[in-house]
C-alpha cells in the first residue's frame, strides 16, 4: 500500500516523464511514441520504477528502444531533476521497464475468440 506521498511523487514523475520524452527526447529516440503508463516508488522515496509503452515507428525496434532508454537513464534522470528539484529533496534512481499490458489484453481477446 502506497501512501499518499508516494502516489503524489509517482505521478509528478510520471507527468515529467511523459513530457521529457515527447518534448526533449525526440532526437535521441526517433519519432517513436513513447507513453509513461505507470510509475511505482520504493517506501524510501529512492527508487522509481518507470514503465512505458512504446509504439515503434519507422521501422524502429521495441528492445533496441527500450536498451536506448535504459542507457539514457542518467540523461533522463538529470532533467527530471532540473523539472522537480524544488519539490523532491533526492530525485530517485529510474529503472525503465517495457509495459506489456496490452499484449496481454490482446493475447487474452484472441484465446477467448477461438
Amino acid at each position: 500500500m502506497q501512501s499518499t506521498r508516494q502516489n503524489k511523487i509517482c505521478r509528478l514523475i510520471q507527468q515529467d516523464m511523459g513530457d521529457i520524452f515527447l518534448r526533449e527526447m525526440k532526437p535521441a529516440l526517433g519519432n517513436s511514441l513513447i507513453t509513461v503508463t505507470a510509475v511505482r516508488i520504493t517506501p524510501d522515496l529512492s527508487i522509481a520504477r518507470v514503465y512505458v509503452s512504446i509504439m515503434p515507428l519507422g521501422g524502429a525496434d521495441t528492445d533496441a528502444l527500450m536498451a536506448q532508454i535504459r542507457e539514457l537513464a542518467p540523461d533522463l534522470r538529470r532533467r527530471l531533476g532540473l523539472r522537480e528539484g524544488k519539490q523532491l529533496r533526492i530525485i530517485p534512481q529510474l529503472e525503465f521497464f517495457l509495459d506489456d499490458t496490452l499484449d496481454y489484453i490482446e493475447n487474452i481477446n484472441r484465446l477467448l475468440k477461438q
